[in-house]
């Protein structure tokens, strides 16, 4: 089932933001710069024969790195939210406050780790959680810090994910299964009339090869052989990959397959001839401004333009400043604000006519 409108066109306007932001910080190498051009020398003899700007080069993939890094802490965690209406919770002292767990459970834990650290246990989430999540009498104790990338409320079940890089570095996935199991405890009393689940999401799969493979798919045991002490700390009914990670979220089939349909629509070559339209407000009631906002999802817009003469003639001084705003603010982000004035001023036209 394809993704609905206003879905459609919140990741839009992420993946507008992330394109914004990327170009805004493509590199450029210091040729005046003694010190990077003798460091980049050293990489010459390596890349000559396929790299025709050895320092461009390297600066690039410096900016990639710092690609990945922002789709890793916001691209898709804000992405995760839009498909399940959830959000970032962090029980720490600095922000939702700290949570309790009872000594027993603490004591469970350490326990479930010495276990796992020693191999006398293989990971098995039904085992751990009847450890961890069952009421005691023993003292209450203030829980570590944790946060949840992702966490979302049901009626009767609390959902929290840990969102990752794919290759956790190394070690990581021991302290990583130790923040989960304090995290399950401390949200068992949080949430005492509730099932508590606590996932690691990984966004896609690293092995999955794209020549003969779909870049959607996945293959978790592959995977997990693939990570330092995966199978060693974490089970794999409590890891979410690739498009069961994305279908989970949103409850439907092929999710992972429209995210990249959207991606693959606006990071064209053409996206900023195509965004510097959409910042022109001359072109605004033209044909080609309303095509680019239906090629780029942008639904609410769509609605202020296709009314734009109602709105128009009920403009006052304050309501047409807010009408002569671009529709993105600074770093690509969609002018919600101004939407929704314009369009309570839509609303309040409609009503008296």
């Amino acid at each position: 089932m394809p993704l609905i409108n206003s879905t459609k066109e919140k990741i839009s306007i992420e993946v507008i933001k992330t394109m914004v932001t990327a170009r805004e910080t493509t590199p450029e190498f210091d040729k005046n710069n003694p010190f990077q051009s003798a460091f980049t020398k050293n990489f010459s003899d390596k890349l000559t024969d396929n790299v025709s700007d050895v320092p461009f080069f390297i600066s690039l993939a410096s900016w990639l790195h710092g690609l990945n890094t922002t789709m890793g802490q916001t691209f898709f965690e804000n992405v995760a939210h839009i498909l399940c209406c959830g959000e970032k919770r962090e029980y720490t002292s600095k922000k939702d406050g700290n949570l309790k767990i009872t000594k027993k459970q603490q004591e469970n834990i350490t326990k479930i780790i010495t276990d796992l650290s020693n191999s006398s246990r293989l990971p098995n989430l039904e085992y751990e959680n009847d450890l961890l999540l069952q009421k005691d009498d023993t003292p209450m104790l203030t829980a570590a810090d944790f946060s949840a990338d992702v966490f979302f409320e049901n009626n009767s079940s609390i959902v929290a994910i840990e969102l990752k890089t794919v290759k956790p570095n190394s070690g990581g996935m021991m302290g990583e299964k130790q923040k989960i199991l304090e995290g399950k405890a401390a949200l068992f009393h949080k949430f005492p009339n509730k099932t508590i689940h606590f996932y690691f999401g990984f966004p896609f799969d690293p092995t999955v090869n794209p020549k003969n493979e779909n870049v959607t798919s996945f293959n978790k045991a592959r995977f997990l052989n693939s990570v330092i002490n995966a199978n060693k700390f974490v089970a794999s009914n409590e890891v979410l990959v690739a498009s069961e990670l994305w279908n989970f979220l949103s409850g439907e089939e092929n999710t992972m397959e429209h995210i990249l349909h959207i991606i693959n629509t606006i990071a064209r070559p053409d996206f900023y001839q195509k965004f510097q339209l959409l910042t022109d407000n001359t072109k605004r009631n033209t044909s080609e401004y309303l095509k680019q906002l239906q090629e780029w999802n942008l639904f609410s817009e769509i609605e202020l333009i296709e009314n734009n003469d109602i709105i128009t003639r009920n403009l006052d001084v304050s309501t047409t400043r807010i009408y002569n705003k671009l529709i993105f603010n600074s770093g690509g982000k969609y002018n919600w604000e101004r939407y929704n004035i314009l369009k309570k001023l839509l609303e309040c036209v409609k009503g008296l006519i």
